[in-house]
């Protein structure tokens, strides 16, 4: 049973089957197409954390596959009300695959782990493999391919800069990261991503203004996340000089583009007039949350319609 946990879940070439597999849903979402893959199966969307662009996006991706979803709060008592292989088992007797918003990545581990029902980490503290997905869609939209290209993420060592950098690593990206210090990302993931992908292009800086210089992407993300409320005047203070503005815009090629994950607190991270800007694929980007996790539910459960319908170089 397949399950995608994190991007290590993949082979290169499966993270490329995905893409192509979206692009190829999305241009027929937008010719008016809507082919029923996924009639009658259902989808648990199973919520740790509120959520407007994960829930919706996978409702409404479900919904144009043909498919059927069901959201599933507190109410449902996981974790609470009876143990989690009862929970976990008896879940799987009535969907086909679990896309799980969880505060702890042990969470969706251990749901995984009884192999009842196909798993998605739609996002936890370690790693958010369905934004990034996502994110590589956007870059290759916005310059045809994503050979050579360089992604650089102002922020801290995070879920999102996580996934990017593995995604990256997979794909062949160039990845900076720009942070403070104390904020890099953790070395256990950067090992892994070495044994994994030996040829990755990963570095970590401290200098935004020199990160960006030769980027084709930009991307930030909120301060302070979810779970973090009581570092974030720390938070605010350490990274007050990594906001994204018309000044460090200045220091990149006028070519680049623009990402964040969202929600953005405006005025801190990024500013109005660079995520407005013409620069910015912010909201292609969220939109191309839905594509993704589209292909992504098709490879998991019905990988030979892929195999039949989609053109795979």
């Amino acid at each position: 049973m397949r399950h995608l946990l994190t991007l290590f879940d993949l082979t290169t070439d499966e993270l490329n089957t995905i893409l192509t597999t979206a692009c190829y849903l999305k241009r027929d979402l937008r010719q008016g197409l809507r082919p029923p893959i996924l009639a009658r199966y259902t989808l648990a969307l199973l919520f740790e954390k509120p959520s407007l662009r994960t829930r919706v996006s996978f409702e409404t991706g479900m919904t144009q596959l043909g498919g059927n979803s069901l959201f599933l709060g507190e109410d449902v008592g996981w974790g609470k009300r009876e143990s989690p292989s009862d929970f976990t088992k008896v879940l799987g007797q009535f969907v086909d695959v679990v896309a799980c918003r969880a505060k702890s990545h042990d969470c969706v581990e251990q749901l995984a782990s009884f192999d009842a029902v196909p798993v998605i980490n739609s996002l936890t503290d370690l790693s958010h493999p369905c934004q990034a997905i996502a994110d590589v869609m956007t870059i290759q939209e916005a310059f045809g391919s994503l050979d050579g290209k360089h992604l650089v993420f102002v922020g801290d060592g995070n879920n999102v800069s996580r996934s990017l950098a593995l995604a990256c690593a997979m794909l062949g990206l160039r990845f900076t990261l720009a942070c403070p210090e104390g904020y890099e990302l953790d070395d256990e993931w950067l090992t892994r991503i070495a044994k994994r992908y030996p040829k990755s292009q990963i570095r970590q800086v401290t200098d935004p203004k020199l990160a960006v210089k030769d980027a084709d992407a930009i991307y930030t993300d909120v301060w302070t996340s979810m779970g973090q409320e009581a570092e974030s005047k720390v938070r605010r203070k350490a990274f007050a000089d990594y906001q994204l503005n018309d000044e460090l815009m200045a220091a990149a090629p006028p070519t680049a583009r623009v990402l964040h994950c969202l929600p953005a607190v405006r005025g801190e991270e990024i500013t109005d007039s660079v995520i407005d800007g013409p620069q910015s694929d912010v909201i292609n980007q969220a939109g191309n949350r839905m594509h993704a996790q589209k292909a992504l539910l098709v490879f998991l459960l019905r990988p030979e319609w892929i195999v039949e319908n989609v053109t795979l170089e």
